[in-house]
């Protein structure tokens, strides 16, 4: 009885070992990419400076201060509310992506399956060539996130019919709102005007230049309640993970968590979007990668993909920033150019683990 005993807490201990360690190595690599990344660029500041400010600011005065002249004001006017974005973006796409592959059952989902890329990216699109500027500064920012949410609630009304949302169908119908989406900003592109294209161009791009604190704050408050609202699912998508008709006869209302997490990654992934423009393969790539490490319980993936989403995005806009010198590459080439050579692995692994696909 014993040795029984003690084998079954080995076993019980091992993953709980492997989690926290999970858990530790991305909390530690986020927290240096954020001081590596608050002092790089055209005034590099070392990562000592850059603790003993924060430290300073937090009434612990330890660690040397910034030696340079303006170093604060470039920390906390440029650096660091940029590096806030990354980490809350990072965090809302990884989360999405959970919430769709969670929700369909299939690794291979991910945010954009329901439009809201498209649609935000279409909105976006129709404020620049239409110069509308009646919320000022915050305009193409509004109808990016507008149109984001609206290609979301087409999909899934579309898609569902008495009472009922078929994943076929709805992930057909995204397929076809994304490609309207597509021919929307293709004639907003050929209609518009140099600067028009030029910006329509470089926002599809995706960037967190010229991110503010004001952009932080709209945000952060949407990504916090979402990720909330998602860990609430956490048992029932995990119920889910055992099939439609056994989750049903657990007291799972199928239908009802599909259309919550819909909801959920349309918020999260259309505040993303609108501030930053378009960045793809985040939401597959992190929480795949967690999933083969944690296993595919959510109440442990949802969690670690915030710090997954976090650090990916952190480490890819820190590249972005500092491989060109002088110069601000696009994030969202980045992520594709990680995402897209992963994405081809995962689609020939998912097709050996089935056998075909037919």
């Amino acid at each position: 009885m014993a040795g029984t005993a003690g084998d079954a807490a080995a076993i019980t201990g091992a993953p709980a070992r492997r989690s926290g360690l999970t858990f530790g190595a991305l909390a530690l690599v986020l927290l240096v990419l954020v001081a590596v990344s608050a002092g790089s660029g055209q005034m590099n500041i070392p990562v000592t400076e850059v603790a003993g400010s924060v430290l300073r600011r937090l009434g612990l005065p330890w660690g040397p201060a910034p030696a340079a002249d303006h170093a604060e004001a470039a920390l906390y006017l440029v650096r660091f509310p940029r590096v806030m974005l990354t980490v809350l973006v990072g965090a809302a796409l990884a989360i999405g992506g959970v919430l769709m592959q969670g929700i369909f059952g299939n690794p291979l989902a991910e945010p954009g399956v329901v439009g809201v890329s498209a649609g935000a990216a279409a909105g976006a699109c129709l404020v620049i060539v239409t110069g509308f500027s009646g919320l000022g500064e915050w305009s193409v920012v509004a109808a990016a996130f507008g149109g984001g949410l609206l290609a979301t609630w087409l999909v899934y009304t579309t898609a569902r019919q008495s009472g009922r949302t078929e994943v076929v169908t709805l992930i057909l119908t995204g397929v076809a709102v994304n490609a309207v989406g597509g021919a929307l900003i293709a004639f907003f592109t050929f209609i518009g005007d140099a600067s028009a294209r030029e910006e329509i161009v470089f926002w599809q791009l995706g960037s967190f230049n010229g991110t503010r604190w004001q952009h932080v704050a709209v945000v952060a408050p949407i990504v916090l309640v979402g990720c909330a609202l998602a860990w609430s699912l956490a048992r029932r998508l995990d119920l889910l993970a055992l099939g439609e008709r056994p989750a049903r006869h657990l007291g799972v209302e199928v239908e009802r968590l599909r259309g919550v997490a819909i909801v959920i990654v349309a918020l999260l992934t259309s505040a993303a979007v609108a501030f930053t423009g378009i960045i793809a393969f985040v939401g597959l790539v992190v929480p795949h990668l967690l999933r083969m490490v944690l296993g595919p319980g959510h109440r442990l993936l949802l969690p670690a993909a915030i710090l997954g989403g976090a650090v990916l995005l952190s480490a890819a806009d820190l590249g972005a920033r500092t491989l060109v010198s002088f110069a601000d590459l696009p994030i969202g080439m980045l992520t594709a150019l990680i995402g897209g050579p992963f994405f081809f692995y995962l689609i020939r692994r998912t097709r050996r683990g089935a056998g075909g696909w037919s």
